[in-house]
C-alpha cells in the first residue's frame, strides 16, 4: 500500500465543489466539480482567514491532495446537509516522510 492510498478508506463522503474562478461584469464565475471524495469533521473551530481575521469554521474537510486547486477561498461546497463556503485550504505535504499528502479545507 502506498502512502497515497492510506487515507482512501477515510474518504467516506462525496461533495460537489463550485470553485470560484473569478468575477466579471456578469458576476461571479464558477466551475463545478462533482463527486469529490473527502472526510468531513463537523467540529466547530476558530481559524484565521486569508486576511488574518478570526472566523468560525463549522466543518473541516480532508481530501486527496489532487483536489487542492479547486478549494479556493469563497468557493461553495455542497455537503449532504448544507452548502458551505471555503474559508481557507492548505496542502499537508509530508516532504520526504512516507506519509500521505492531503488537503485540509476549513468551511463556514
Amino acid at each position: 500500500m502506498t502512502a497515497a492510498d492510506e487515507l482512501e478508506d477515510f474518504y467516506d463522503k462525496t461533495v460537489t465543489v463550485r470553485t470560484l474562478t473569478g468575477t466579471d461584469s456578469w458576476g461571479d464565475q464558477w466551475e463545478t466539480h462533482e463527486d469529490v471524495r473527502c472526510f468531513a469533521d463537523e467540529t466547530r473551530t476558530l481559524v484565521r482567514d486569508g486576511q488574518g481575521a478570526e472566523v468560525i469554521s463549522e466543518t473541516t474537510l480532508t481530501a486527496p491532495h489532487e483536489y487542492a486547486g479547486i478549494f479556493t477561498p469563497g468557493s461553495e461546497v455542497v455537503l449532504p446537509s448544507r452548502t458551505a463556503i471555503v474559508i481557507k485550504a492548505a496542502v499537508a505535504d509530508p516532504g520526504l516522510l512516507d506519509l500521505p499528502a492531503h488537503v485540509e479545507v476549513n468551511l463556514t
